[in-house]
């Protein structure tokens, strides 16, 4: 996940939903700019190419599965 907020809201959001995946702070917005991500939910998946694809929405885990799979 990419926060583009500040610092405290940022770890807030982490602590109060409990994630426990990786989270990066982007509060410059370096992350959502490159990805052309205009909110979250969202997903990015760099292939080994980097090539790369922007999802919006929610992905649930099966189909996080099959997108992975098809990346490889």
């Amino acid at each position: 996940m990419a926060w583009a907020g500040d610092q405290s809201s940022y770890q807030s959001f982490v602590e109060r939903h409990g994630l426990t995946f990786a989270n990066l702070d982007d509060t410059p917005g370096d992350v959502y700019a490159k990805y052309k991500v205009p909110y979250q939910p969202a997903w990015v998946f760099v292939a080994r190419d980097g090539t790369a694809t922007t999802r919006i929405g929610v992905i649930g885990d099966s189909e996080l599965s099959q997108l992975i799979q098809k990346m490889n």
